[in-house]
Order: structure tokens, then C-alpha cells, then sequence
């Protein structure tokens, strides 16, 4: 499967938020998610396990109550169910995630 970035629609999920399905199938989807400077991915958890890579930008991330400062070429691992968020310390912030099993809901 080949999927052309500019032909993907971009779906809000928050305020300064958007995210893309780039690609997806097996167990596996990969989001890119980007954020205006100051914007925030509110606290959350879920049953996928998940890998980040910060494409652009930079981030303070926070995974269950341990924050850090991460950076363009950075990576996290987020285990299942543990809670953790995002604010974009500067505009146009890119985080690209990929999330196993897939994130069903993202569909809908």
C-alpha cells in the first residue's frame, strides 16, 4: 500500500490539533499528528502500545508523570494504558505515531 501524504484529509481532534491516517493494516497504523505552538494532546490513555517520533518541532511530553522535553529525531514508547500527553512547544510540531493493535476509533 502507497499512501501520498497531500492526498490524505486531516481530521481535527483538538484545539490546534490535526491528525492524518498515513498508513494502516495487520496490527498496525501509522498517524501524524500536528500542532500549533502551544497546543496541547490532553491527557489520556489506551489499550495500544505505542511508538512516537518527533518529526518536526519539539514537544514536553509527559507519560505518566514523568515530563521531558523531546525534539525533532526524538522517540518515545508508550506501553499500553499509561497515561500521557503532549504540548507543542513551537508551531507546526509533528509527531508521527504508530499505534499496535490499530486505533479502530480513528476510523469512525
Amino acid at each position: 500500500m502507497f499512501v501520498k501524504n497531500e492526498s490524505v484529509k486531516s481530521t481535527a481532534c483538538g484545539t490546534g490539533v490535526t491528525r492524518k491516517i498515513l498508513g494502516r493494516g495487520g496490527k498496525l497504523m501509522m498517524v501524524e499528528v500536528t500542532f500549533k505552538g502551544g497546543a496541547i494532546g490532553a491527557l489520556h490513555s489506551h489499550p495500544h502500545e505505542q511508538v512516537s517520533y518527533i518529526a518536526n518541532g519539539s514537544f514536553e511530553f509527559d507519560i505518566n508523570e514523568n515530563k521531558q522535553v523531546v525534539k525533532k529525531g526524538d522517540s518515545i514508547y508508550i506501553p499500553t494504558n499509561e497515561p500521557h500527553s503532549a504540548l507543542a512547544l513551537e508551531e507546526g510540531s509533528i509527531i508521527v505515531d504508530i499505534f499496535t493493535p490499530q486505533r479502530e476509533e480513528f476510523l469512525k
